[in-house]
């Protein structure tokens, strides 16, 4: 691996696949029933619409800032040039975290989900097959990764589709249910608009977050497009669209269908909805959709935690050997040392494979929200650069939208992770970031501030001593 340049060999067909079922994985398919239970019927279909109008704030600044500095890393560099140094490393350790983090609980979850067939076999033998297949998908070439990702996700948005139609279908009487009536909407408003407050509808926006998170991935693939600057914007564009449709779709029906004070995690949400058409086989064909998500969500994160690292030794943050790429343009050490983050799905079967997998769902969360409040406000950033030097026609977006749409993105994402203190369940994840992000921008001072001056003068003085010495 003498290397250090990867290639741009991603189509603008895979990135469109990429970006629409990136988001598409254990947060929907598994962490809504939380979401559901916590906030009621009503509260869910509001907390998911909220969050897709923040992800397609986010997804508009993604887009600009891909156009305008179409690179590897995008967000981590954006942040560097437009908001400070320090702050772009805080985002790329932040993103190359948040993945880490999920390849930990999509591990674990793949392990669950199999144990549906094979109840005697431990998690951990599941999880350490599946990052096998995860690492040969990703070692050989940004294209191989491209297309295997494009069927997984493929799967995922097909089964979706299906679902729809089936979930309307029970909605209007159509199709019958073991309770042989329509369900219709009552299950929405049958024990009010707000079982549980209107606060719980905002504390549970980390966990909506994490379900529309993997979206931006986008940004990543700028460095290894064919031709970002018409890919990235036309894939955002088709891809929010159609996330609305999958997400607040799904949301509506599961919420229909699923009593509020019955949805939990003891199975996929979805899994209960096929289960009671009684259709033969539902419950296991959706467990295997389920399967391809939680892979395809694993694919991306290995993909993206990859890139950041090997986008942070490009800029000279951490050490040149995260740059090295083989032949095929691949950074292999970057690979293995993000693919370790996998380990902590072994480490979880052993703990708590149920429990703990909503503690990893809640720090993955909070850590993608860090990047989309550097998103939005360096988007902010890149505005008032471009007023100052009077270069506004350079923006993409008509001049009234400046600068209202980078700071809602900014103040939205912003108080998502504020409310996540008012949820007892999720408050450690906010009290444990509070001394992460304090000790990436105390590390980041002394490496690059303090130590090179304190260095610098080691050096001279050394010098002067030889001098003396002479």
């Amino acid at each position: 691996m003498t290397k250090t340049t990867l290639k741009r060999a991603m189509s603008a067909r895979q990135i469109q696949m990429i970006g629409l079922a990136s988001g598409i994985g254990t947060g929907l398919f598994l962490s809504s029933a939380y979401t559901i239970h916590t906030a009621g019927a009503l509260g869910t279909i509001l907390a998911y619409t909220i969050g897709a109008v923040l992800v397609y704030l986010i997804m508009l600044s993604v887009a600009e800032l891909s156009i305008a500095m179409p690179q590897t890393g995008a967000f981590h560099y954006h942040a560097q040039k437009l908001i400070g140094p320090a702050t772009g490393f805080l985002v790329a350790i932040s993103y190359w975290l948040t993945w880490t983090i999920a390849l930990g609980s999509e591990f674990t979850a793949s392990g669950i989900i199999m144990q549906h067939w094979f109840p005697h076999v431990p998690v951990w033998a599941f999880s350490g097959f599946f990052i096998l297949i995860i690492l040969l998908s990703n070692v050989f070439s940004v294209k191989i990764f491209g297309e295997s990702e494009y069927w997984l996700a493929a799967i995922k948005v097909v089964a979706i589709i299906v679902f729809l139609f089936i979930g309307v279908s029970i909605l209007t009487g159509i199709v019958h249910t073991s309770t042989k009536t329509p369900v219709g909407f009552q299950n929405i408003f049958s024990h009010g608009a707000f079982p549980n407050g209107i606060g719980a509808v905002f504390t549970t926006m980390l966990a909506v977050n994490f379900a529309f998170s993997g979206t931006e991935l986008m940004g990543i693939t700028a460095g290894e497009a064919v031709n970002p600057e018409k890919a990235i914007p036309k894939a955002i564009k088709a891809v929010w669209w159609r996330q609305v449709v999958f997400f607040i779709g799904s949301i509506t029906i599961l919420a229909a269908i699923i009593p509020y004070e019955k949805a939990g995690l003891t199975e996929s949400p979805f899994v209960t909805v096929f289960s009671m058409v009684g259709v033969p086989y539902a419950a296991d064909i959706m467990n295997f959709v389920i399967l391809t998500g939680i892979l395809s969500m694993a694919n991306s994160g290995l993909y993206a935690s990859t890139r950041m690292l090997w986008s942070l030794s490009h800029e000279n943050l951490i050490s040149s050997v995260f740059e090295r790429t083989n032949r095929n343009g691949i950074p292999v050490v970057a690979l293995i040392t993000s693919l370790a983050g996998g380990l902590l799905a072994l480490f979880s079967s052993f703990v708590a494979a149920g429990s703990l997998y909503l503690i990893l769902v809640s720090i993955s969360g909070l850590a993608v929200v860090f990047v989309w409040i550097a998103i939005a406000w360096s988007h902010f950033k890149y505005y008032r650069l471009l007023k100052k030097e009077d270069r506004i026609n350079e923006l993409r977006y008509p001049k009234w939208a400046y600068p209202v749409l980078p700071l809602a993105g900014f103040i939205g994402s912003s108080l998502s992770v504020i409310l996540v203190i008012f949820d007892p369940n999720q408050r450690d994840a906010l009290i444990w970031s509070i001394p992460f992000v304090l000790g990436v921008y105390a590390y980041y001072y002394i490496r690059f501030k303090w130590w090179p001056k304190h260095q610098s003068v080691k050096t001279a003085n050394s010098k002067i001593r030889q001098v003396i010495d002479k």
